[in-house]
């Protein structure tokens, strides 16, 4: 079910391969892309703390982490 601040599917479709691959082979498997981009939809338009993140979108560091990590890398330009 799609909810309030997620990204729809014909959007996510556009965009998934601009994306950086999820899973590199090293160390723990990564969360979806889409889950982590969804918890930055949340948090950029709620306004809330980034320890007010939800659960659904896993723990509020790793998003961060991701967010901080493609802001980085230019991702978002």
């Amino acid at each position: 079910m799609l909810r309030r601040h997620e990204i729809k599917d014909q959007d996510w479709e556009r965009i998934q391969g601009l994306l950086p691959p999820e899973n590199t082979g090293e160390g723990r498997p990564s969360k979806p892309n889409r889950v982590m981009l969804n918890g930055m939809l949340w948090k950029v338009k709620t306004g809330a703390p980034w320890r007010d993140l939800p659960e659904r979108f896993g723990p509020w560091k790793t998003v961060y982490s991701r967010f901080r990590l493609w802001s980085k890398d230019d991702l978002f330009q």
